[in-house]
């Protein structure tokens, strides 16, 4: 164990706490708090919330705590989360909750240095090792909790040293807080960028300027005829079509009358031949607003015969059909060959009409309306026809190309601040754990040991997108 400083001393959890101690003898009728695990927060300066009931109808199968204990989560990955919380403000000042909280009821340590002190990164890894039981219910061991050395203060510096970590910390959360509201504003700021995209507004001075060549389908049905005739395929235009264009020059249209859709397939699991071999094979998790350079799994050529599934050349445009969580309807652009499984779509591009790039962007700009028109009952999957009945408005390709551009240049912007915001969310993340560290090390009280307030200030993120 490391040195304490004078006056501190190490002493036994179970000798500064009473674990899990139940009421007796309250009225049924009475008002209480009732916790369930949702509403134990993970930060330190988090408040508790909870539902209001009466006693009567949570006294029993219940862990029982009043207004100054301390809840901690027993089972992962509740504990690795960081679950705690000082319990305050409770009607009548009790409470109940889940089985797999420990209640701790200081007793001779002060009950916000005692919060503190299970938030910190030791003693949460040194409990997380100790863990037992299966896999999905492990927990920290009571009697390992009750042994574990605590590092306690005299009584004034706790208060002191707790009332230091609220002042700090508020000031750090403060910044997280602030730092947490970037990820939306680049959210929204990527699809604003991509609505003016595909909508012409990025590009409308470009088109005052320029004269360009309008888009016609007759020119892409003339591309995909000589493409078809090469493969032996027998070549139909996906629907019939005119050749006018919107007011500013766009064509409107149907994916399926623009590119040549494939869906994939996969070969037998059960023929090794089949499998591990040079050719890439796609899988729906990875097409996820992306380019795909490599695969996490490949066929041979045998198993590339024997199944469905098509070769596709660099510059295919991915789409997923299906997938779990926010998988379907997110785009991808291949950046090598490779031939993909059923639940994606192949968009083969009409060279010199459309670019890979421009599709991509407007993939993803359609992204919740595409997951909308999913069909299914347990699932919701697109298919080769609802792909192909995703609309599109073609611009001219030199359009396409000053539209990528723009929109290349945009994002990387937001790259930028991407990349500033992650840098800081990490340096704050660190300072929380580094001042918990020294609050327990006796370095908290020093005035010359933590310059708070410089690493915040480093820690602050401009946004001017």
């Amino acid at each position: 164990m490391s040195q304490l400083p004078r006056g501190w001393e190490f002493i036994q959890l179970k000798e500064l706490i009473i674990l899990n101690k139940k009421f007796k003898d309250l009225e049924d009728d009475l008002d209480c708090g009732f916790v369930p695990m949702a509403n134990v927060p993970t930060k330190l300066n988090e408040k508790l919330t909870y539902e209001s009931r009466k006693w009567g109808d949570c006294k029993k199968g219940f862990t029982h705590f009043q207004n100054g204990d301390v809840l901690l989560a027993k089972i992962t990955p509740c504990f690795e989360n960081g679950k705690s919380v000082l319990v305050t403000d409770l009607p009548n000042g009790i409470g109940a909750g889940s089985t797999e909280y420990f209640v701790m009821r200081p007793n001779g340590i002060d009950s916000r240095y005692l919060h503190a002190f299970v938030k910190t990164k030791e003693f949460v890894d040194s409990c997380k090792v100790h863990m037992s039981g299966s896999v999905g219910h492990k927990r920290v061991p009571k009697d390992y909790l009750l042994n574990y050395m605590v590092p306690v203060a005299p009584e004034n510096d706790q208060k002191r040293i707790a009332d230091k970590l609220d002042s700090i910390l508020a000031k750090v959360e403060a910044a997280q807080a602030r730092l947490d509201k970037i990820p939306t504003i680049l959210k929204r700021f990527r699809q604003s960028v991509l609505a003016a995209a595909t909508s012409g507004e990025l590009t409308k001075d470009w088109r005052e300027e320029n004269d360009f060549e309008f888009p016609r389908l007759d020119d892409i049905d003339s591309y995909w005829k000589e493409q078809f005739l090469k493969q032996n395929r027998k070549f139909k235009s996906y629907t019939s079509h005119t050749e006018d264009t919107n007011d500013i020059g766009w064509l409107p249209s149907k994916l399926g009358s623009i590119c040549d859709v494939h869906v994939g397939s996969t070969p037998k699991r059960t023929e090794p031949s089949y499998w591990n071999g040079d050719v890439k094979w796609v899988s729906s998790s990875e097409v996820a607003f992306c380019e795909i350079f490599d695969t996490k799994e490949t066929i041979t050529i045998k198993g590339l015969e024997n199944s469905s599934t098509k070769l596709h050349p660099s510059g295919t445009v991915m789409l997923a059909m299906i997938g779990q969580g926010k998988t379907r309807g997110q785009p991808a652009i291949l950046r090598t060959e490779a031939c993909h499984n059923q639940n994606t779509a192949a968009l083969r591009i009409p060279e010199y009409h459309l670019l890979p790039e421009y599709l991509y962007y407007l993939l993803w700009e359609r992204y919740e309306e595409t997951r909308k028109i999913g069909a299914g009952n347990n699932q919701k999957a697109l298919n080769k026809a609802t792909v192909q009945s995703i609309d599109i408005n073609l611009p001219p390709l030199d359009e396409q190309k000053i539209i990528v551009q723009k929109v290349e240049q945009l994002f990387e912007q937001a790259g930028t601040v991407e990349k500033q915001y992650n840098a800081a969310k990490a340096r704050l993340d660190k300072l929380t754990q580094s001042i918990l560290a020294k609050a327990f090390r006796g370095e908290l009280l020093s005035n010359d040991t933590l310059n708070v307030e410089n690493e915040i200030n480093q820690s602050k993120v401009e946004v001017s997108l």
